[in-house]
């Protein structure tokens, strides 16, 4: 069943639910669905943005975000992920019970997830949540300075992994936040350069 994303004006694509199996926690399993989906991504030339598994309203659901430059996403690539993401997933097993696959363009509030990402957007402001904090801090809301140590930035596994930090400016104060220790992220929109953009864009099309 294809709908329309609420928080974009592109598209959502939903899969039937596929019975799986093996489950260890919420936070494992996302990092296996990752190891499993981004090669996948990878190989057909898109980014894995994000990957979210959770229950939601109508039951679990696994919606993965992915982004192309320079030309974006649009249905037809959700189209696409989602169809070759499918059989890949069924046949990996990761998950014990049913759920749907959702695929998605990260919309305006994009997720940050690598030290790719982050470096990316320096100079943007991200809300950046962590699991354990720094000096009793859980939560920040920031311009990206700069990302630091990034060697083994795409493997946990990678001792060096743990030295990656995010600068991140806030109220005038640089802080360093261990990558290793990121819960979740997103870009805070700048809606007077999305208006501009949107504007400038009518503008052409109308020419």
């Amino acid at each position: 069943m294809l709908q329309p994303s609420e928080s974009t004006s592109l598209w959502r694509v939903f899969n039937p639910p596929f019975l799986l199996a093996l489950m260890p926690t919420s936070r494992e399993t996302t990092r296996n669905l990752i190891d499993i989906v981004e090669p996948v991504l990878a190989d057909a030339g898109y980014d894995l943005v994000d990957l979210e598994y959770r229950r939601e309203q109508y039951g679990w659901v696994v919606r993965v975000f992915i982004d192309s430059e320079p030309d974006g996403i649009g249905f037809d690539d959700c189209q696409r992920v989602s169809r070759e993401l499918g059989p890949v997933l069924d046949v990996a097993d990761p998950i014990e019970h049913a759920y749907n696959l959702e695929v998605s363009s990260p919309g305006i509030a994009r997720p940050l997830r690598t030290a790719a990402h982050f470096r990316r957007f320096a100079g943007a402001t991200a809300k950046i949540a962590l699991v354990n904090g720094v000096d009793g801090r859980r939560r920040f809301t920031g311009v990206v300075v700069d990302v630091i140590g990034d060697a083994g930035e795409r493997d946990p596994q990678n001792p060096a992994y743990e030295n990656v930090q995010i600068v991140v400016e806030v109220d005038g104060q640089r802080l360093e936040l261990p990558l290793s220790d990121l819960d979740n992220a997103r870009l805070v929109p700048d809606w007077d350069a999305e208006m501009a953009r949107s504007r400038r864009e009518h503008a052409e099309a109308k020419n």
